[in-house]
């Protein structure tokens, strides 16, 4: 007989609270905390329809879109990505990516396994695509997809997209936004920007833990979607089946994630109090003051002013200076969190996230205060 495995015996969690100003999660308020530590419903109880009801409205809000297929998918942002690419890419089609960063890289991977025919529009990493270099890809190629990142976490970059859904519907396409990084934090219209399919993440801007990804499908996108003559290859992630759950039919589609959406509630309401206009403006007045602070300190910006970020900031590494001994006695010292480069900016720079809660001037002064004396001891 087999001897009984013997069961293991950990200490009991105590994370004491950081302060994240990486490129999320971000910080999250004691009343999303508090909403998420309530009472676990059931997801066809008729109070938590009620509040499914009204995080659709909000999220509409902060979209800035009247489309009825508005709703929290059931996973992180990376899981919003991959519905908004599944649903909307089908075998053989042209897909256009634009990347300037590791995240269009990504949307460019999925639409590859989705059997899309992708080219790639690409740019430096901080650097902006040009719309004209658009039209011109488009007239070589026209495309049933193109996809944009609007907020660049791995290069700081916010890209333009006035006249873009133009340049697509005008050759037959749709688009599709990436605002993961920049919904609720920096201005986004998706009905003003005639943007199609637009999603984001509940742990950057919005300050709610990791584990949503807000969509939002408009008219074409939802027609593209009626009109599929196969079923959406992802079953989970299928929205045509999930909007019957999170719609009028209420249909059993899979079981909620009931106390992260209470938590997205207390989030969206909050942002919903502040208003959207006042959120960008703090956003970009935070922003500012830790470009000027960074800039004071001798350190140089990776991204041109008027493309900046206000909730992500590429700070180049100096020459001698380790990147990570830098984070680590962030960590270790002041409790205090940024993130290095990914992909080609592995090592070059730091990414310091001003995102919803961690967006507070506070923090700008005391991460400008720690990174003085830090880097006082660490340059050559």
């Amino acid at each position: 007989m087999r001897k009984p495995i013997e069961p293991p015996h950990y200490p009991c969690l105590e994370m004491g609270p950081r302060m994240l100003l990486g490129p999320g999660p971000s910080m999250v308020h004691p009343r999303v905390l508090q909403a998420m530590a309530g009472p676990v419903i059931g997801h066809l109880d008729p109070a938590f329809l009620q509040v499914m009801d009204r995080i659709q409205d909000m999220l509409r809000y902060v979209f800035q879109t009247q489309n009825p297929l508005t709703i929290p998918v059931s996973g992180t942002g990376s899981a919003a990505m991959e519905a908004a690419v599944a649903n909307s890419v089908e075998p053989g089609h042209p897909v256009l990516v634009c990347v300037g960063g590791f995240f269009g890289g990504r949307l460019a991977e999925m639409a590859r396994r989705y059997g899309g025919d992708v080219q790639t529009l690409e740019c430096p990493w901080g650097e902006v695509i040009d719309p004209q270099q658009v039209r011109k890809a488009l007239e070589n190629r026209p495309a049933k997809v193109v996809a944009i990142v609007h907020g660049e976490t791995s290069s700081g970059v916010q890209q333009p997209l006035e006249g873009l859904a133009q340049l697509v519907h005008d050759q037959g396409g749709m688009l599709l936004v990436d605002c993961v990084a920049s919904l609720g934090g920096v201005p986004l219209s998706v009905d003003e920007l005639d943007i199609d399919i637009c999603y984001s993440g509940s742990q950057k801007c919005l300050s709610v833990p990791p584990g949503l990804g807000p969509i939002t499908l408009g008219p074409r996108a939802e027609q593209v979607l009626r009109d599929r003559p196969a079923p959406v290859p992802n079953w989970y992630l299928d929205l045509s089946m999930v909007q019957k759950y999170w719609g009028a039919e209420r249909t059993y589609h899979h079981t909620a994630p009931i106390s992260a959406n209470f938590g997205l509630y207390e989030g969206l309401r909050m942002l919903c109090e502040e208003g959207l206009e006042a959120s960008w403006a703090r956003h970009q007045r935070n922003a500012e003051m830790l470009w000027a602070g960074v800039e004071a300190l001798g350190l140089a910006l990776h991204v041109a002013g008027e493309h900046r970020l206000p909730s992500l900031t590429t700070v180049r590494v100096p020459q001698g200076v380790d990147e990570m001994t830098v984070r680590r006695r962030l960590l270790q010292e002041f409790n205090l969190e940024i993130a290095g480069g990914l992909g080609e900016l592995k090592g070059k720079v730091w990414r310091i996230g001003l995102m919803g809660h961690s967006s507070r001037t506070e923090n700008v002064k005391l991460l400008l205060a720690a990174l003085e004396e830090i880097l006082r001891s660490e340059r050559p």
